[in-house]
């Protein structure tokens, strides 16, 4: 198939290949008029896909910039996954650009670079850990583009798609109550990641809010491995003899806490209740199945697509959508580990 060239595209419109150079290099001076006219032509000679074509006309490069962390994880992947199915939905292309280290990281090059390609918006699919977006809430405001922020503390003035780990945390804490438990530990992820935050704020105010003390002793940190549940929860044992419940800040960990618990001589559920977060695929063949908190990371990552869409879409007539947060509400599904002979069901 011979390749289509600009110069034709100027003899077949009439124009001089440095205004057809200018429409598909989507310059801003170039009437309307002639932007159709060079559009025509592209789409009669399929001088570029459609897609691309397309975007000329409307001014945009339908290129999604996407930063991100962590991929080789469930929830960082599974969220990838709804961000490229539903930007393929709607028509977009995407770049990423990964952060191999996010706690010391702030991604300032690779929000450059991605800027560098023309993006017509951006997702920051980076977990809030530490100070890592302290360049980005200063300048997010003076970006040529859009951005939508995920896994974060929400803000007035930002656009955010998160989980809402502190509900999630208090529908795991509120079941191990009604179960009768009041000495409920707590095996949290790193203290300095925004989830891990909201998720044992979750458990201490539920505890607090149903007239039980939270004993410091009640709480350790993992660093969302199993490996580092197995060693949290041997801590979290010796400190509580008389433990009779662990809400763990995610699912692996939690996996790791029943290998401690099984070493310590503890049946699950009968000497201990365990409720992880989550819901990965494989909770459900833990032993015992693992009753966890559900939630659709590939619906935060979809949600992202469709906000950044919404606002690139508006006309430029009318007022474009205020910052907002897009809550991903969790829910309870209880399995074996936390009640004795219990079926799976979900709780809102």
């Amino acid at each position: 198939m011979t390749r289509v060239t600009i110069k034709e595209i100027a003899q077949k419109t009439g124009l001089s290949i440095a205004t057809v150079s200018r429409v598909v290099n989507n310059h801003p001076d170039v009437s309307k008029q002639t932007r159709r006219r060079v559009q025509q032509v592209i789409d009669e000679l399929d001088y570029a896909p459609n897609a691309v074509a397309r975007s000329l006309i409307q001014g945009r490069s339908k290129i999604l910039g996407v930063v991100s962390t962590g991929i080789e994880y469930y929830g960082p992947s599974q969220t990838m996954a709804g961000i490229e199915r539903q930007a393929n939905e709607l028509g977009y292309w995407l770049m990423s650009s990964l952060l191999h280290d996010p706690e010391t990281n702030v991604g300032e090059d690779a929000l450059r670079h991605l800027l560098a390609q023309q993006v017509d918006g951006i997702i920051w699919a980076v977990p809030e850990v530490g100070r890592n977006r302290e360049w980005i809430y200063h300048h997010s405001h003076q970006l040529a583009v859009p951005i939508v922020f995920l896994h974060m503390n929400c803000r007035d003035d930002l656009f955010v798609v998160a989980v809402d780990n502190f509900a999630g945390a208090q529908l795991a804490t509120r079941h191990l109550l009604a179960q009768g438990y009041t000495r409920i530990g707590c095996v949290s992820g790193p203290d300095h990641w925004w989830e891990a935050q909201e998720r044992e704020r979750g458990w201490r105010d539920t505890l607090v809010a149903a007239g039980t003390a939270v004993d410091e002793r009640l709480l350790q940190t993992g660093d969302w491995t199993a490996a580092g549940g197995f060693a949290a929860f041997l801590r979290l044992a010796e400190e509580n003899p008389d433990l009779e419940a662990a809400f763990v800040s995610n699912d692996q960990m939690a996996l790791g806490v029943l290998k401690a618990a099984h070493q310590l001589g503890k049946r699950v559920p009968d000497d201990l209740a365990v409720v992880g977060f989550d819901d990965i695929p494989e909770a459900a063949y833990y032993i015992p199945s693992l009753t966890t908190i559900h939630h659709d990371v590939t619906d935060v990552g979809a949600q992202a697509v469709q906000l950044l869409d919404r606002i690139l879409s508006t006309p430029e007539d009318e007022q474009p959508p205020t910052p907002t947060a897009n809550w991903i509400v969790p829910e309870l599904v209880v399995r074996d580990s936390s009640v004795t002979g219990g079926s799976q069901r979900k709780c809102e």
